[in-house]
């Protein structure tokens, strides 16, 4: 056991704490607005305050290998879990904010608590009280926990889409516009989990 982990864990259950005697309290984050390919895909968690998973943390702050090992651990002790994800077409239709917020309705449409705690996006018209945090994967157990399960589902999905539209780096990149990615949709063109209105610039 790591004692500084546990006790930054502890820290962020507290801060938890203050809505939890109100009633059940979900953290959310999203993960996937900015690549150039790829659903953007939303995480609504409930935790208990037990047992105390010391690696719970903003997800970019860990490894690939310690998120993938953490995520287990929380779906595994979750109360509730739920998952929303909207298309690349989807989000060149209705543009990247709402469909972020779309898919974080879809996530807390499954799990039934009366305060949300939400990274950062407000405006989500969920039944239930919203209380928007700046940072908030940084300070909350319930959406550092969220942040970690956004990012391995999607991370997933894009190591899957690696091996139907090879030639983009998908399993690498995660759809991210790095320079192989870039140079790769000049060369070959955009793929169908392109996102026609983030690419423009490079076809």
């Amino acid at each position: 056991m790591n004692t500084k982990r546990m006790e930054h864990a502890r820290e962020l259950i507290a801060f938890d704490a203050r809505w939890k005697e109100k009633g059940i309290t979900a953290g959310m984050d999203e993960v996937g607005r900015g690549p150039l390919a790829g659903d953007v895909v939303a995480a609504c968690m409930v935790m208990p305050g037990e047992p105390v998973l010391e690696w719970v943390d903003d997800s970019k702050k860990l490894s690939e290998k310690r998120r993938e090992a953490v995520y287990e651990e929380i779906m595994a002790n979750a109360l509730y879990i739920g998952i929303g994800r909207v298309s690349p077409e989807e989000i060149d239709r209705i543009n990247i904010l709402e469909a972020t917020r779309k898919a974080m309705r879809m996530a807390a449409s499954q799990v039934p608590a009366e305060f949300f705690l939400i990274d950062a996006v407000t405006g989500l018209g969920l039944n239930g009280t919203e209380v928007p945090i700046i940072k908030g994967d940084a300070q909350s157990y319930a959406i550092a926990a969220a942040s970690i399960v956004a990012k391995v589902t999607r991370d997933r999905e894009m190591r899957k889409m690696d091996e139907v539209y090879p030639g983009y780096g998908f399993a690498r990149n995660k759809g991210y516009g790095t320079a192989e990615h870039i140079a790769a949709i000049r060369e070959i063109g955009p793929c169908e989990i392109h996102r026609r209105s983030f690419i423009g610039n490079f076809v």
